[in-house]
């Protein structure tokens, strides 16, 4: 893994932050709110509390400060106020910024006091599809494009797990009302390692009343056949983030309906990016492509949440 990166560019703190390059150097230059340090090729080269202060900054400015009295703040003054704006602010902008910070800093603290707000105003749903989806894909973006490192990614990544897990253990202790409805078996196929839309998938399903049969990351397809000595019924679930590629992906699924569904009444549900390049194929009858969580909710967990 790579180290913690301490040394940004100006194409970084744009990525980053949402502020123009053109813009940061305006700020810099007629407000000094920044001090790179020059390359020997004069190019600007920003440290990681330059970017703190930068994210600070941001926040502030998107929240209506005028940019001209952010700089007049004493440089005390700025993380106590942003701190406060961001845990008393709920907007999806404010809070998707208040997470970036926690991320930089690595501060838990700041993580879980934002969290614990937000699903106290607004639930965890809405949590995890306004804010932390979003926070996600962006920073998927800027860990691609190296403006961040896997240090700031697998940090955010593993406290949007926790909270998972907490919704999850809380959900497992309902009592499910379907118990003779098909179970649904939630996994990644083989060399998949993306596994936080299926943590949050099964979440949904055991919130809606239904078992599951939780496998995770990397499960080839014929050790699933075991599950069938347990029942006759189940709905297979899955994510594909980047495995099986775009070229196998078609014959993961007709291999999965060979080996799992065909002659029974088992279907397979499939999420995720590489479900692209499966449109216009002729799927088997029993495998179904999702292109969102509402579609799926309606065609197979229609059923009321807990009595």
């Amino acid at each position: 893994m790579k180290k913690v990166k301490s040394s940004f560019n100006i194409k970084d703190l744009e990525h980053i932050s949402g502020i123009k390059a053109h813009t940061i150097r305006i700020w810099e230059k007629r407000y000094k709110l920044l001090s790179p340090e020059r390359t020997n090729t004069n190019i600007r080269k920003y440290s990681l509390d330059s970017l703190r202060k930068l994210l600070n900054v941001t926040l502030l400015y998107k929240e209506g400060f005028k940019i001209s009295k952010i700089a007049n703040l004493e440089p005390n003054e700025i993380p106590t106020i942003v701190r406060q704006i961001a845990l008393e602010n709920s907007s999806e902008n404010i809070s998707i910024n208040a997470f970036k910070l926690a991320m930089v800093n690595f501060d838990v603290v700041m993580f879980d006091t934002k969290y614990k707000i937000l699903v106290e105003n607004n639930g965890f749903e809405f949590v995890f599809f306004k804010i932390f989806i979003p926070l996600m894909t962006e920073l998927g973006i800027l860990w691609q494009t190296g403006a961040i490192c896997p240090s700031h990614e697998h940090f955010i990544t593993s406290l949007i797990k926790q909270k998972i897990h907490v919704q999850t253990e809380k959900t497992q202790n309902k009592k499910n009302i379907y118990e003779s409805s098909p179970k649904f078996v939630v996994f990644l196929p083989d060399n998949e390692i993306h596994e936080l839309s299926i943590l949050f998938l099964n979440y949904l399903i055991l919130s809606k009343g239904y078992q599951t049969i939780f496998l995770g990351q990397s499960i080839p397809i014929k050790s699933l056949k075991t599950l069938f000595s347990q029942t006759d019924l189940l709905h297979f679930i899955t994510y594909i983030t980047v495995q099986p590629s775009k070229s196998d992906i078609f014959k993961f699924v007709n291999l999965f309906d060979e080996i799992l569904i065909k002659g029974t009444k088992n279907n397979l549900s499939v999420f995720g990016p590489q479900i692209k390049y499966l449109k216009n194929k002729q799927l088997p009858d029993n495998v179904f492509i999702h292109h969102d969580l509402e579609t799926f909710v309606e065609q197979f967990l229609t059923q009321p949440v807990f009595i």
